[in-house]
């Protein structure tokens, strides 16, 4: 049988030139001459006035310690003015929005934390409830927080207090004698029962340790998420209460090493929104869009399932059969002749969402395509990941095992827009 033709755009030489624009220097500083490719450390900008009307849960606007966005091309500054006549409407039109950001968000237009969370399904389509929505669910956050971070010595000071008011009640008329205090099995530091709450703190305490390893690790070139300072500080605190919040929240999945990696580019967009009540709620809308983007992905996360039929081998199957179907020869050459083992570099791609595999600033391009395809952002990876074989296909197929293995787990510096081009074409099978 004869192998499909490879289309001439496949083996074009500018899938694989990199980009140069200026928006990966507004989120670097100057690299360590040994720092990775995907590691260029970013730099936040900072607050700008932002350009569409603010959400209506605060008229507060932005510190304008910046004049404005940077310049942009003149399709961008078109595509700026239609996003921000979208999301400015009475009732945004969801496929329209969609269709625009597939596109891409223009950088220092400062409305894709409106756009990331209306994707997200976080606010309303309706902007009338925007208000309603966004105070209810800070609310519920704070709920959250306020049962979940105690500590068990909090929890039992509060339920000695409740049983002292109860205790009172019974005895008003008094003996004239000190009530002894009782400790009950369940509330003692040596419980090992199932519902003890220091039992239960016990047990958390190594997931914590774990979440606090890896909040720090988070994005280290990055003043926004790892100084001194004690913005950069409280921004790590945020990741933690949220990774914590989750953990406990959903006990089938707990904290999987690398959620931190999913978590960082929503906080970054959300605390970094210049409605300054937005930025200071960015904790809070950060929790409820991590788990609504979990909820496509979280079958990956599980343990338990990852020998089924949707958990990350198979998962990743899926993208080895994509390959095939798209580029028959390349897939031969890495698993067949070479034997390269697709996990070997599309676990880490497909459970981080990339966000290892590029600097930050392409990264939240990704995102915004990965956020807007209306197919869903598991099928929208899947496809971006093969697009990334196939942009190093002439490399991929002059190699051994060794450089192939060594190419895919650090992945070259690539031009995005081809990227996200090439994984567009895949939609559709090859022709024959």
């Amino acid at each position: 049988m004869g192998k499909k033709p490879v289309p001439d755009w496949l083996n074009s030489s500018l899938w694989s030139s990199s980009a140069s624009d200026d928006r990966v220097s507004r989120y670097a500083t100057c690299p360590s001459p040994d720092t990775r490719r995907h590691d260029s450390p970013p730099r936040p900008p900072p607050p700008r006035p932002p350009s569409p009307p603010p959400p209506p849960a605060s008229e507060s606007g932005s510190s304008g310690k910046d004049p404005g966005p940077a310049s942009l091309s003149p399709d961008e500054a078109s595509r700026q003015s239609q996003l921000i006549m979208e999301i400015s409407k009475k009732f945004i039109n969801v496929g329209e929005l969609q269709r625009l950001v597939c596109q891409g968000v223009p950088d220092g237009t400062e409305i894709r934390s409106t756009i990331w969370k209306l994707l997200l399904r976080y606010l309303p389509y309706d902007r009338a409830l925007w208000v309603h929505e966004l105070n209810k669910k800070r609310s519920q956050y704070k709920a959250f927080k306020d049962e979940l971070l105690l500590n068990p010595s909090e929890i039992t000071r509060r339920m000695d207090k409740s049983e002292a008011v109860k205790s009172e009640d019974v005895n008003c008329k008094g003996s004239g004698l000190l009530p002894r205090s009782e400790i009950t099995h369940g509330e003692h530091p040596l419980s090992l029962g199932s519902t003890s709450v220091w039992n239960q703190f016990f047990q958390d305490t190594e997931i914590i340790e774990q979440i606090d390893r890896d909040v720090k690790r988070t994005h280290p070139g990055m003043p926004f998420f790892s100084d001194d300072s004690s913005f950069a500080k409280s921004n790590q605190e945020a990741l933690r209460h949220i990774l914590i919040v989750f953990a406990k929240l959903n006990p089938g999945i707990r904290y999987v090493q690398g959620m931190n990696e999913v978590l960082a580019p929503l906080f970054y967009v959300f605390r970094n929104d210049p409605d300054e009540n937005n930025a200071a709620n960015a904790e809070a809308d950060t929790f409820f869009c991590f788990v609504e983007l979990l909820s496509g992905f979280r079958d990956n996360f599980c343990k338990q399932l990852d020998n089924s039929v949707v958990g990350i081998r198979a998962t990743i199957t899926k993208l080895s059969q994509l390959l095939k179907k798209h580029d028959e020869e390349l897939w031969r050459h890495l698993e067949i002749t070479t034997k390269v083992n697709p996990q070997f570099y599309a676990f880490r791609w497909i459970t981080l969402l990339l966000t290892q595999e590029f600097n930050f600033a392409d990264c939240l391009h990704i995102w915004d395509n990965l956020l807007s395809d209306p197919e869903g952002p598991q099928e929208t990876l899947l496809r971006i990941c093969c697009a990334m074989l196939i942009l190093v296909r002439r490399r991929l197929l002059a190699g051994d095992f060794t450089s192939n293995l060594k190419l895919l787990q650090h992945y070259p510096t690539t031009n995005i827009s081809h990227l996200l081009h090439v994984a567009n074409k895949l939609r559709g099978s090859l022709p024959s």
